[in-house]
């Protein structure tokens, strides 16, 4: 701009160029091809790993695989994948309220010493080990009140390490709307109430919905935590919340993987095929309306 007004000017420029230094240079091509290397070895290692458990779980994906229950080390998955749908939805159902009204709070009132204080213990909760969670729901819920293995102890153990994921991606969320939009709000005489549930949370909502379905395919791939309270069953869930295990998939990889049959490793890793590919459509899914939500939000920008 100051080059053009001094043209008009009649004022001539001399416009100067720089060559970075051969040390710039050479410092620019270490840094691109020490780049290059890191996403080569994150995606040769990422590839090798997908391509044998495709591999590995492509002769046993027939329909008996989704038809038989597990027979020792044998036989389907039919029990495995109803128990790891049933404990990942009954988890989101106790998790998803609970997290996301913490969530509202921390972004609408969590600038004093509660909201710190809030924060600070979901950062610590997101630091504690599954196996710890699992250890805690296996003393409290298992043989305190008695509850043994059981769907209920393994959903509740879930839900609590879930918090704290739902509860960030919904504060993110709110927090992304800005503020005219509630002084918007405010001006056309709405209540907290009406604010928060008809304006914020529809404009927030692909954004919490992502951070739920990352929280849900983080508890797909859960062991640790479920062997202390959901234990393990060759059966069909039978409805009851307390006194009967359940089947899940990562046990069917914890456990048959280290068994010397070979029929015990395809299961495995069939059920490792499963894990993945539900996790990779959830994480698909969530960053599809991520995207799709920010392409629409020229109402808010």
């Amino acid at each position: 701009m100051a080059t053009e007004i001094l043209e008009t000017m009649g004022i001539k420029t001399v416009e100067k160029r720089y060559a970075p230094s051969w040390r710039r240079q050479w410092g620019n091509a270490l840094g691109w091809l020490a780049i290059m290397a890191a996403f080569l070895i994150l995606a040769g290692a990422f590839f090798s790993i997908i391509g044998e458990v495709v591999v590995k779980a492509f002769p046993v994906l027939r329909p008996a695989l989704f038809a038989k229950i597990t027979n020792g080390i044998g036989g389907g998955l039919k029990n495995a994948i109803e128990g790891s749908l049933v404990l990942s939805l009954g988890s989101l159902l106790v998790a998803a309220p609970i997290g996301m009204a913490a969530g509202i709070y921390l972004s609408e009132h969590g600038a004093g010493r509660w909201g710190s204080a809030l924060r600070f213990l979901s950062d610590v909760l997101v630091g504690v080990p599954s196996i710890v969670l699992g250890y805690f729901g296996y003393i409290a819920m298992v043989i305190y009140l008695g509850w043994q293995f059981s769907v209920a102890a393994g959903v509740i153990t879930l839900a609590v390490m879930l918090l704290p994921y739902i509860a960030r991606s919904t504060e993110l969320a709110m927090a992304n709307i800005p503020n005219a939009v509630r002084e918007a709000g405010y001006g056309l005489g709405a209540g907290e109430g009406h604010l928060v549930f008809k304006v914020l949370l529809p404009g927030a909502a692909p954004a919490i919905m992502t951070g739920i379905f990352y929280a849900v395919a983080l508890s797909m791939g859960e062991t640790a935590p479920l062997l202390y309270t959901a234990g393990w069953s060759n059966y069909m869930w039978n409805g009851h919340m307390t006194q009967e295990p359940i089947g899940y998939l990562t046990y069917v990889i914890w456990s048959f993987i280290n068994e010397p049959f070979a029929e015990s490793h395809m299961l495995a890793f069939a059920a490792a095929f499963l894990i993945t590919f539900g996790v990779l459509m959830l994480i698909l899914l969530g960053r599809w309306m991520l995207v799709r939500s920010q392409r629409k939000l020229g109402a808010y920008r």
